[in-house]
């Protein structure tokens, strides 16, 4: 062998590790194949052929295992210390070894042990295999170079062998257990593969080494620890079923709601290692001391755990990974992720040349002078100080991010200056005293109130922590909610609120981790009790009030509706889960867009637009995703399309508004009636269904043709034979408004092609005028014309809706941009242009529908009547319309 000094290419690793300096001299050919395969990573499928055939003795197998990690850790250290690889290969390159080391040892002990036969399921009859799963850093695939691996054994099902000798198969599998941790941790004088930590499984120490799937399970659901939700993030089956433990452990570690509550669960775990650290004295520790590798892990999984339920790409093992997907879900800042990142790389780095050193597995900075300067210049620093100074700069970073994410709220570890009113209301006259002089008019009420609520059976059966945390939130609430307007009204809608969610520990934690979130809330809850009633319906939306940016962004329907797609795509089959995540999306989006409404940042028209486009981003997943689950088929896409009426035909839809739909297709199949007949009704289902998420839109399907007695679906060749033969001219006047949003793009074009043609067909004026005067009576037979009520009130809304009508479906033949779907603003200007009104009066009554629109859209989310005089500064344009309405149809609008 050649002098492994003279080797330049070896001689960075040599200068700093010492174990590998042993390894090549106890080994010299090692040496020189590491230096003639430098340039090339170690692969898992180079590490599979090392170990074929695999030696058939234990100790030859042994031999085997033990000195291929010194060829792996031989070619890594070289690699990364030549500057030739990154931490990304370093973690890879061991996590693969430990993979390809576990999957070998297990096959090797499987196919010895014939003692016992087969280890065979009760239940299913089938044989088990033993599902090992990595936890820690190899579940995530970020194994340190030295580490342990922390492995659990677990089976599917109870059960015996089938061999002469039968055993049971927590048995075999025990055995089966030992054997492998021997074949990798046992120390010979080639030492050993890895080190192997089994304290993770139930019970520690204490438990059995391997469980069934049944045993793990009732361990989770009786005796798991906030802690072992964060252990198994990281959980991964390396052999075995990894389908079926998934499915066992994923709503142990993710809830199906935002599970804030895991604040104080990791600030719990972290103080516990603070003060372990502290009372070992392992302030050097970069991993587990202030600002170290652990502390970027936590930030990483408390989202993890609190989000991951509902956001399945946060169901991630990698942290890297997952930090990058919290800067692209907008939870954490671009910067902040970017300063994270790179101080996870340093730090990574740093501890893998912290353990390159003796091959040993520790994060402690070294204390003598010969190892301090290896780091400083493995690290790329001149000395000892220098390095010091930088690894300085990046532990402050993480401190400084991981005190922004965890900090105690301010004001939980003292008492709040009002917390006498809440913790003392039973104390009638101090507490209405003090409620008084905050501002509240009926102070005596609002104690009562209080009262009621600390001595309820709601507050009084909450655990512990949860009456903490209302007793933390009551009191700052008290105090905002006086600085409204309306603080009565405020404070008990808000109390509405947490009588709701009393029982939902995740949402008090979320109100008591972000006090900044009480004056968002308190200001939603002041302006509107249509939207009190809405958050305290959705309770979730609560996550909406923490941060302003998503809150008040104006929405991006392409974006969204990407977004929307993916997560449901990750969804799979799971229809309910579907439904729900259409509901949330929907639920959220609504939210944001009253937030903006009431903040003024969006005008009524921009509303009802958002809301219109909302509506059709629902309604086309719903298409999809329905059309998906339709179980029999004759063709892969559906050639159907959802027609719109009305308000959403119109883009005019309100916060509550129903859809008003129409369902045509356009296929010669034999099976396409029945076939778009089921997938119809699938899609009212789905859209009005309740789930446990609520419910998405009421749905009315009245304007089909034949209406209640009509077919679900019609082909658009008998919607068109509808129109021109049998339709009413109320119907011509819906039609007015209709157009496609969702389903097959070509049948919307044809659709569109259809109903212009029939708004554009030549009528006797005098004919249609009769008509749409007896549909105005008809409609005040139920609706009479009341001078407060916007909508139906002589010159309001229904009025000006019907003259637009008339004007499309008169002289449409003449002028084809009539049956623009635009809008009735947009539709009277142009009509105006056309000389059929008066431009004047036509600009009056556009500034009268206007108005109208926005003090009903006013109206509804204050929950109050409008009195008549609201309507006062309006007299001018309702005249202008009674006055068009006079031309028209030379008929006297009278209330």
């Amino acid at each position: 062998m050649s002098d492994v000094v003279t080797l330049p290419t070896l001689a960075p690793a040599l200068a700093h590790s010492r174990y590998l300096e042993r390894l090549f001299q106890r080994a010299p050919a090692l040496a020189d194949a590491t230096a003639a395969q430098l340039d090339t990573p170690f692969l898992a499928d180079e590490m599979h052929a090392w170990l074929a055939p695999p030696a058939e003795d234990e100790a030859g197998f042994m031999r085997q295992l033990r000195q291929l990690r010194q060829a792996v850790m031989a070619r890594l250290i070289a690699r990364e210390l030549s500057g030739r690889s990154d931490l990304a290969e370093a973690v890879a390159s061991v996590s693969d070894l430990a993979e390809v080391t576990v999957q070998a040892a297990l096959a090797w002990c499987e196919a010895r042990e014939t003692r016992y036969g087969r280890p065979i399921g009760a239940d299913s009859g089938e044989v088990q295999q033993l599902i090992v799963v990595g936890m820690g850093k190899l579940g995530g695939r970020e194994l340190n170079v030295s580490s342990d691996i922390d492995l659990i054994f677990v089976y599917d099902e109870d059960g015996e062998t089938d061999g002469a000798r039968r055993i049971s198969n927590q048995e075999y599998f025990a055995q089966i257990g030992k054997r492998l941790i021997k074949l990798l941790a046992d120390v010979t004088e080639d030492g050993f593969v890895f080190r192997v930590d089994m304290r993770l499984r139930p019970f520690g120490d204490a438990g059995a080494l391997v469980s069934s799937f049944a045993a793990l399970e009732n361990y989770l659901l009786t005796q798991g620890r906030e802690w072992e939700r964060y252990a198994w993030i990281k959980g991964r089956a390396l052999t075995g079923d990894a389908a079926g433990l998934a499915e066992l452990i994923t709503p142990f570690v993710y809830r199906k709601y935002l599970d804030y509550g895991a604040y104080a669960s990791m600030r719990d775990l972290h103080s516990q290692i603070r003060r372990e650290v502290a009372r070992r004295d392992m302030a050097d520790n970069i991993k587990l001391g202030p600002g170290g590798i652990r502390e970027i892990e936590f930030i990483a999984q408390v989202f993890q755990l609190i989000r991951g339920g509902r956001v399945k790409s946060l169901q991630e093992r990698s942290t890297r990974t997952t930090l990058d997907e919290l800067a692209r879900l907008g939870l954490l800042p671009q910067d902040a992720v970017a300063e994270l990142q790179a101080a996870y790389q340093y730090l990574r780095d740093l501890e893998h040349r912290l353990m390159y050193i003796d091959d040993a597995q520790t994060q402690n900075l070294p204390g003598n002078a010969i190892d301090q300067a290896r780091i400083a210049a493995s690290m790329g620093q001149a000395d000892w100080t220098a390095f010091s100074n930088e690894l300085d700069a990046h532990r402050t970073v993480v401190t400084r991010h991981f005190e922004q994410v965890f900090v105690l709220p301010e004001g939980q570890d003292r008492n709040h200056p009002h917390a006498a009113l809440w913790q003392q209301a039973d104390q009638c006259d101090g507490t209405t005293q003090g409620l008084a002089e905050l501002g509240y008019t009926d102070a005596a009420d609002l104690q009562r109130r209080l009262a009621a609520f600390r001595n309820g059976s709601r507050y009084q059966q909450m655990s512990a922590r949860s009456k903490q945390r209302v007793d933390a939130i009551l009191p700052p609430l008290i105090e905002v909610a006086a600085g409204y307007p309306n603080p009565d009204a405020t404070f008990t809608r808000i109390l509405d609120l947490l009588e709701a969610i009393g029982r939902r520990e995740s949402y008090l934690a979320l109100l008591a981790e972000h006090p900044q979130s009480l004056q968002r809330l308190a200001s939603l809850y002041s302006a509107s009790p249509w939207v009190s009633q809405y958050l305290t319906r959705h309770p979730i939306l609560l996550d909406e009030l923490l941060d302003p940016r998503l809150l008040y962004l104006s929405p991006d329907w392409a974006a969204l509706g990407r977004q929307l797609r993916e997560e449901l795509a990750t969804l799979g089959d799971d229809v309910e889960a579907k439904m729900d995540a259409l509901r949330h999306f929907q639920h959220t989006q609504v939210f944001r867009l009253v937030a903006q409404d009431i903040a003024g940042h969006v005008t009524l028209e921009t509303l009802s637009d958002h809301l219109s486009d909302l509506a059709d981003l629902i309604l086309s997943c719903t298409v999809e995703h329905a059309w998906l689950e339709l179980a029999r088929k004759h063709r892969d896409g559906a050639h159907f399309a959802v027609i719109g009426y009305g308000k959403l035909g119109g883009k005019e839809l309100g916060y509550a508004s129903d859809l008003d739909l129409v369902f045509v297709y356009d296929d010669d199949h034999p099976d396409a009636a029945e076939t778009y007949a089921r997938l119809a009704k699938k899609i009212v289902n789905w859209l009005n269904a309740p789930t446990s998420a609520g419910m998405l839109y009421d749905i009315d399907l009245r304007l089909r043709p034949n209406g209640t007695s009509g077919l679900l679906v019609s082909t658009l060749d008998a919607f068109e034979s509808y129109q021109c033969e049998s339709a009413w001219v109320w119907e011509h006047q819906a039609l007015t408004r209709a157009r496609f949003v969702a389903g097959d793009a070509r049948i919307g074009q044809s659709f569109e092609a259809v109903r212009c043609a029939i708004l554009r067909r030549e009528r006797d004026l005098d004919a249609l005028r009769i008509e749409v005067i007896q549909m105005r009576n008809r409609m005040l037979e139920t609706h009479p014309a009341r001078v407060a009520d916007v909508k139906y009130c002589r010159g309001g809304i229904v009025d000006v809706e019907f003259i637009v009508q008339y004007l499309v479906l008169g002289h449409a033949h003449r002028h084809a941009d009539l049956t623009a779907n635009r809008g009735n603003i947009a539709l009277l200007a142009t009509a105006a242009g056309h000389g059929l009104i008066d431009a004047q009066l036509a600009e009056r009554a556009r500034h009268a529908y206007r108005e109208l629109r926005r003090l009903q859209h006013r109206s509804r989310l204050s929950g109050s009547a409008l009195q008549p005089e609201a309507l006062i500064p309006l007299a001018d344009g309702l005249a202008a319309v009674r006055e068009l309405w006079l031309q028209l149809f030379a008929e006297t609008l009278e209330d």
